[in-house]
């Protein structure tokens, strides 16, 4: 069988992940017993997991001119990725986070995106997608989404979205240009104006475009829409003890899985024990699963 290939467009992220008791509200410190630093972001992580779960995966994002851009990459290429498609911005700075997991694995979050950071798509090389079974957007770069997924559509390959919480009018912009709609609850939420899911899908369903809309509920697991009807895989559960980057493992494996031919139902089923078990290991994105641990995973739940 042919193996397939993934192309993943988004923010890139030098993040240092603390392990911490409890997140203390302002003013407050934490000591933390673990620590861990990774380049990750949504689309990085997401081709990550497809990557590491058995797919070919290759990235486009910016990086600073700077050392740490240097390392970003030569990172991202030591984990398996195809990394032609990360360009340096002259002036700009790599992107950085901090990232505190507490004992139930939730965690607080701050980024640094420099605004010197050349926002310019022109550079994709989007003859590149040619062969791709998905191209896989996040929302941090916007204008690089726009152009990559218009020219996915142009191209006939798959355009999958991680629909996760950002600006409404962003999310207005983006949505529209998937033929994968994959949200979170609360990006859900935030595009359509109700918390109710199926409500929700069904808006955006409603708009027409699409050719999957769903969305990830955390340890709810996935819901999305088939043929006018509501859907739903439970998620496994699992003693969570770091759901940083969860959503992303989930959308890396939910792409693959479809790629490779699976009927939604298992594709679905595939992504959240993927997911759920990224929750059972510390580190962010480090936490992915392999083929055989999500295979093993799901003959024994």
């Amino acid at each position: 069988m042919t193996i397939p290939r993934l192309v993943a467009v988004g923010a890139a992220c030098l993040t240092t992940i603390y392990r911490v008791a409890a997140i203390p509200p302002a003013p407050g410190k934490a000591l933390a017993h673990a620590a861990v630093r990774v380049t990750d972001g949504m689309a990085i992580s997401a081709a990550c997991a497809f990557a590491r779960l058995g797919g070919h995966a290759g990235v486009w994002a910016r990086l600073g001119a700077d050392a740490q851009g240097d390392a970003m990459r030569a990172e991202l290429a030591q984990a398996g990725l195809d990394v032609a498609g990360l360009r340096a911005c002259p002036g700009g700075k790599s992107s950085h986070a901090a990232v505190a997991v507490d004992a139930r694995g939730e965690r607080q979050v701050t980024v640094f995106h420099d605004p010197a950071l050349d926002a310019d798509p022109a550079w994709l090389p989007l003859e590149n997608l040619a062969g791709a079974a998905f191209l896989h957007c996040d929302v941090r770069w916007v204008p690089g989404a726009i152009r990559a997924m218009a020219a996915a559509r142009a191209a006939g390959v798959r355009a999958m979205l991680d629909a996760e919480t950002t600006e409404p009018a962003i999310l207005a912009e983006l949505v529209p240009l998937a033929t994968h709609a994959v949200f979170s609850d609360a990006g859900l939420a935030v595009h359509t104006g109700t918390t109710d899911v199926a409500e929700g899908l069904r808006r955006v369903a409603g708009r027409g475009g699409h050719t999957h809309v769903g969305a990830s509920c955390g340890a709810k697991g996935y819901v999305w829409l088939e043929n006018g009807e509501i859907a739903h895989v439970p998620a496994p559960a699992v003693a969570a003890i770091d759901t940083l980057a969860a959503g992303d493992v989930f959308h890396g494996a939910l792409a693959l899985a479809l790629a490779e031919g699976r009927p939604m139902d298992a594709a679905a089923k595939f992504a959240c024990a993927a997911a759920s078990l990224k929750c059972t290991v510390f580190g962010g994105r480090l936490g992915c699963p392999t083929r055989a641990e999500v295979d093993a995973f799901m003959r024994g739940a």
